[in-house]
């Protein structure tokens, strides 16, 4: 509510109603209960009343007005249902409803379709007149690989464009002619395979009637189906969504609006949603004999477990053995994973996927600021006057943020981008910064030299809040922008104006991903981003910060449950005395001391021979991990490997015992989303055959092994994390049931944190870090004269064991691909279309070329989702010292024809 000057006094309906003079009629009445239809409305747009539905009576004047665009004025007497106001609404849906197919008894939007639902209220009768003969002969176009667009049925209110235009920003589609032919298509020629579409599918989320409708190999009826609330299970966004269930099956995805997505969805949330119905997941536990599996029955399956647990214990002691949990899984059951490892395996030797995207943040931020996290929230990006984003390919891994991003641009904020490749927020830019890959820390240092020269810096700030910044001044003082734009391949005065934007901001913000960490120098990469934010007063305030962006559903929860070798939950150090007592009191089990291995020098140490055992949940290091060769060679030295997944990956392959899970889609718990927010995910369909829920097997397996773990659900897990986790102690489940907390949250009084470090850093004071630039490990040379970047497609999810089992999705993106420019392709005669090779001193990858404009020449970019892909080339030696990071974004290479 606004200030007291600002209120209004008004009546509805004859109800005297004080409200905001900024408000609509509209915003008042839904606030007061009071009903009023609308078609076009939708509280995330700008209201154009389009539809007129919403109109109402106002004393005094002359014509009925649009409730959604009139704002209420002192004195104003309203009225909603008057006679007048009742027989114009039924005009504009007589009028609807006559240019529209009568075939609701066959459209699959029955039920739902909200013109169907207005004109049951208003007891709209079928009429004959008043036919757009031209509208109704459209032809459904189906070029879109997960939507039909049937603009016979379009009532023309103009949601969907406007979603698309205000809130993806994709402008992809638009009112196309004029007159009684106007209809919604692709510009252009009117088809998909032409358009700036990404099959988002907020259009089809807002469409309000049947026009634009879902593929779907399900037939159903809206009333015969159950909606069940869930957090996706793709990226680190945390997208809150329903799935939609007929038959125990998942038949359609909707959005929620609301924290953190505001009711958007991108392509694999709202469609890659097959693979939890799909026929090849793992239904029964399997046993290899002779090389081959054998299904069976799950006591047998845990009786070998055990039993190889307890015999390579006892010859080569707890340390011989070890886990890797999952970021896909729910931080209940990565708290299990890492307890099953510590407690029941005797042995820290347990990590996750985050060594390969964020291990440098973690490492990187809690060193300098005392945390490791996403700082500000994902609501605060449109609020941003200055974005940053370097190393992120924002709209494509994280599609309802990189859309917010652009929101925020359309409000005014600029937006500088330093990436290799011209990314689609780089088009839009108002500074691109092409840079070399692995000159980050030569750019972030020189923009620090141009705030500290021009006095940019914010002294005070830097005085109260941080220590150690006339060592960074010492160093930044040589990183000129002439001779960083050397490094970085960047023109010097491209870089003052990136520094000058970026300090004249009052709520700046840093966004970055993999192409900040995945370095041997990452952890650096990392604590120069905080320097920058630190030079400029940015940490611990609301609109700024500075916001590694998490790659998989819960990453994120992943490493707050401890699934990590060096952490027990919360980020509490396995070598401190007391924390070590108190987990062991809980457990009731003695605990190692000794920070465990890491995924990669795991996989090293099952090649030496010292690892025998491994547990891997989840994980599917022979496609996602650096030199697939190596992973191969290390899963094979093993003598035991026992993979728990839901479908039989390329990992799972190697097993000697293979574990059925269930997806999120069949289980209850919890995810943590990049911004720390702690989310419920919810059991909306029965399990596959005799698949078990992760922390189900983790609590039996436990259980075999002789430690507790007597837990009736996913919520008494969380309790035990409540009480020995102090930034998880105030998140229980009746409190995150409608929406989630962000941690820290310390007790059950506690809102949780919406930006951390907000009157002091989490360490006491922030630490800048003098840090010099360092060349990569690899750099091309006459045999490998080409540097290979690395990242994600919006397509895909990780090693694809999901998204691949949608047909739509592997029609778009089906084959491993390599992005080259057209010198450097014209370079090797080598034409869009072709099938190359891709050789570096580890293997070679086969691939399609694509001849892009947006790459530098002289590099080439590919995804790591293939089995076929980047990381049958990327090298697990070159690794950051301080995180044990792989370089996965730098590898020597050359291209050839096939």
């Amino acid at each position: 509510m606004s200030d007291y000057k600002d209120l209004v006094n008004i009546t509805i309906d004859g109800q005297k109603i004080q409200t905001s003079g900024g408000l609509s009629i509209l915003d008042v009445c839904r606030s007061n209960e009071i009903d009023i239809p609308t078609l076009c409305y939708d509280e995330r747009l700008n209201p154009d009343g389009a539809c007129r539905l919403c109109i109402v009576e106002i004393k005094g004047v002359e014509n009925l007005l649009p409730s959604c665009t009139t704002k209420v004025s002192d004195g104003m007497d309203i009225k909603t249902r008057s006679e007048a106001v009742l027989n114009a609404r039924k005009d504009i849906l007589e009028l609807l409803w006559a240019n529209h197919p009568n075939d609701c008894l066959v459209c699959e939007k029955s039920g739902e379709c909200d013109l169907e639902n207005y004109c049951y209220q208003y007891d709209i009768e079928p009429q004959s007149y008043y036919s757009f003969d031209d509208k109704k002969s459209l032809e459904i176009n189906d070029s879109n690989k997960f939507y039909n667009n049937n603009q016979s049925k379009c009532i023309l209110c103009g949601k969907c464009v406007r979603v698309c235009n205000e809130l993806q920003k994709s402008d992809a589609i638009n009112f196309i002619e004029r007159g009684n032919k106007v209809h919604v298509g692709y510009p252009l020629d009117g088809t998909y395979e032409s358009s700036v579409c990404v099959s988002c599918g907020n259009c089809v989320s807002a469409c309000p009637v049947g026009a634009l409708m879902p593929k779907s190999r399900e037939k159903f009826r809206n009333w015969e189906t159950l909606k069940v609330r869930t957090t996706c299970s793709y990226c680190g966004v945390g997208c809150q969504m329903d799935l939609v269930v007929k038959d125990n099956r998942v038949v359609r995805v909707d959005p929620i609006s609301g924290t953190p997505n505001d009711g958007l969805l991108c392509v694999k949330g709202k469609f890659a949603y097959n693979f939890i119905n799909h026929e090849d997941r793992l239904k029964t536990p399997l046993i290899k004999k002779d090389g081959v599996f054998k299904e069976a029955t799950w006591d047998e399956a845990y009786s070998l477990i055990v039993d190889r647990i307890d015999r390579i214990k006892d010859e080569f002691g707890s340390d011989s053995l070890g886990g890797l949990s999952s970021a896909k899984c729910t931080n209940e059951e990565n708290y299990l994973m890492q307890k099953f490892v510590r407690a029941g395996l005797g042995t820290n030797n347990i990590d996750h996927c985050a060594r390969l995207c964020h291990a440098s943040t973690v490492t990187g931020l809690a060193n300098t600021l005392g945390s490791g996290a996403m700082t500000n929230s994902i609501s605060e990006v449109k609020d941003n006057d200055v974005a940053f984003i370097i190393g992120s390919n924002t709209t494509e891994t994280h599609p309802v943020i990189g859309s917010m991003i652009l929101q925020a641009k359309e409000n005014g904020a600029k937006i500088i981008v330093a990436d290799p490749r011209e990314i689609e927020l780089a088009k839009k830019a108002d500074i691109y910064l092409p840079i070399q890959p692995g000159s980050n820390v030569a750019l972030i240092n020189a923009m620090c030299h141009v705030i500290l020269c021009e006095n940019l810096h914010d002294l005070s700030y830097i005085r109260e809040r941080t220590e150690g910044f006339e060592e960074v001044v010492s160093i930044i003082k040589d990183y000129t922008p002439e001779t960083a734009a050397l490094v970085c391949g960047v023109d010097a005065d491209d870089i003052r104006k990136a520094a000058r934007i970026y300090a004249s901001g009052n709520k700046a913000a840093i966004y970055y991903a993999m192409g900040i960490t995945q370095h041997s120098n990452g952890t650096n990469n990392v604590k120069s981003l905080a320097n920058l934010a630190m030079m400029c007063g940015n940490i611990g305030i609301e609109g700024g910060g500075i916001n590694p962006l998490r790659g998989q559903n819960n990453v994120q929860g992943a490493c707050d449950m401890g699934a990590l070798p060096n952490n027990f939950p919360g980020y509490q150090k396995v070598f401190d005395d007391e924390i070590n007592r108190k987990f062991e009191a809980a457990w009731g089990v003695e605990l190692s001391k000794e920070v465990g291995l890491t995924v990669t020098t795991l996989l090293s140490s099952a090649l030496s021979g010292r690892l025998k055992m491994l547990y891997i949940m989840g994980e599917n290091p022979v496609v996602s991990d650096p030199d697939t060769k190596h992973v191969i060679k290390s899963l094979e030295s093993l003598d035991f490997l026992v993979v728990q997944d839901i479908f039989l990956t390329e990992t799972a392959e190697y097993a000697d015992v293979v574990l059925p899970a269930v997806s999120f889609a069949e289980k209850d718990g919890t995810f943590t989303n990049t911004e720390r927010r702690v989310q419920r995910i919810r059991k909306a369909v029965k399990r596959p055959g005799d698949a078990k829920a992760d922390w189900e097997i983790l609590s039996e397996l436990l259980s075999r092994l002789g430690i507790d773990a007597d837990y009736g659900s996913p919520s008494d897990i969380m309790d035990e994390i409540n009480m020995l986790t102090p930034i998880y102690g105030g998140i229980k489940y009746h409190r995150i049931d409608e929406v989630g907390i962000q941690w820290p949250c310390p007790t059950t009084t506690h809102t949780g944190t919406k930006y951390l470090h907000k009157d002091r850093m989490s360490r006491g004071k922030g630490l800048f870090t003098a840090i010099y630039h360092r060349s990569p490990v690899e750099t091309p040379d006459k045999d490998y004269p080409i540097i290979l970047t690395t990242g994600r497609s919006l397509y895909h999810f990780h090693t694809r064991t999901m998204s691949k089992m949608t047909d739509a999705i592997n029609e778009i993106a089906g084959e491993n691909y390599l992005e080259i420019s057209p010198a450097t392709a014209e370079s090797l005669d080598i034409v869009d279309g072709d099938l190359i090779k891709v050789i570096s001193r580890r293997g070679t990858a086969k691939a399609i070329a694509r001849v892009v404009d947006e790459i530098k020449n002289g590099v080439v970019f590919m995804t790591f989702h293939y089995s076929n892909g980047a990381n049958v080339l990327t090298s697990s030696a070159a690794l950051d010292e301080e995180s044990s990071i792989p370089e996965l974004k730098i590898t020597a290479v050359r291209v050839e024809h096939v």
